[in-house]
């Protein structure tokens, strides 16, 4: 009986992570580059538009435009871009395999991108500030207020923590802080849906789907990636049976 002691908690299988990260990659930009070419709304369109349209469980999240929460928003997300890298560099175990994380991070990234931008491109949806009389007209008919679904910001954000959250726990399983990446990352994730929604930008079914999905492609990547234990040559388990029963343990160099 063989068996061998894998180095990295995580690997990557090249057949299948190159194209499917060139893929997402492409199609993120392609859905990017089609939504940039949506028209405004008319005046006439969106003054007709009514909160009773609205499905019954968004309805109450119709709000102005809120500047201020807008700005505050972009902090989370930003902030989320860079900080997984910033764990990668800085931490002694993960620095060792900063090209596989990296790329098991782009891929998580532009998982989320991908259908991101199929739903702003395909579903457009109308933000809840267009439907108050409050928001600047401007604003309202701006072709960027019909990217409400799904919260593309909470998305990124979920997507970076969470994967960060995962990859941690997989380099250092035995840490009690794990559990604190964790809920630094709900916690990042749930800010920046409170502040989207306070924005007057997304309705609570746009925060929820973008969480969901955010949340989902930031742990599963690094779930699946993970190292299986395969057959080694150099290490070998030898059971061995007479009067005594054992096994020894060869290692050829």
């Amino acid at each position: 009986m063989q068996k061998s002691l894998q180095s990295k908690p995580l690997s990557l299988d090249l057949k299948i992570d190159i194209p499917l990260t060139a893929f997402t990659t492409v199609w993120t930009l392609y859905q990017f580059s089609q939504t940039s070419k949506h028209q405004e709304s008319s005046v006439e369109t969106v003054s007709s538009l009514k909160v009773s349209d609205i499905n019954w469980f968004d309805r109450w999240a119709v709000l102005p435009y809120n500047q201020s929460a807008d700005q505050l928003s972009y902090l989370p997300f930003y902030g989320a871009i860079a900080y997984p890298l910033v764990f990668i560099v800085f931490d002694r175990k993960m620095r060792k395999d900063i090209l596989e994380l990296s790329f098991l991070y782009l891929e998580s990234m532009t998982i989320t991108g991908a259908i991101y931008g199929s739903a702003t491109n395909y579903g457009p949806r109308y933000r809840p500030l267009v439907y108050s009389e409050q928001t600047d007209m401007d604003k309202r008919i701006s072709s960027q207020s019909r990217k409400a679904f799904f919260a593309g910001h909470v998305a990124l954000v979920a997507t970076s923590t969470f994967f960060m959250a995962g990859v941690f726990a997989k380099y250092h399983p035995d840490s009690k802080f794990k559990w604190m990446m964790y809920t630094i990352a709900a916690a990042a994730t749930a800010t920046t849906g409170y502040l989207r929604h306070e924005a007057g930008e997304h309705f609570p079914s746009d925060i929820l789907v973008g969480t969901a999905i955010g949340t989902l492609s930031g742990l599963l990547v690094p779930a699946l990636h993970k190292t299986k234990i395969t057959a080694n040559k150099h290490l070998s388990f030898l059971p061995f049976a007479g009067e005594e029963n054992g096994m020894t343990i060869l290692y050829k160099f």
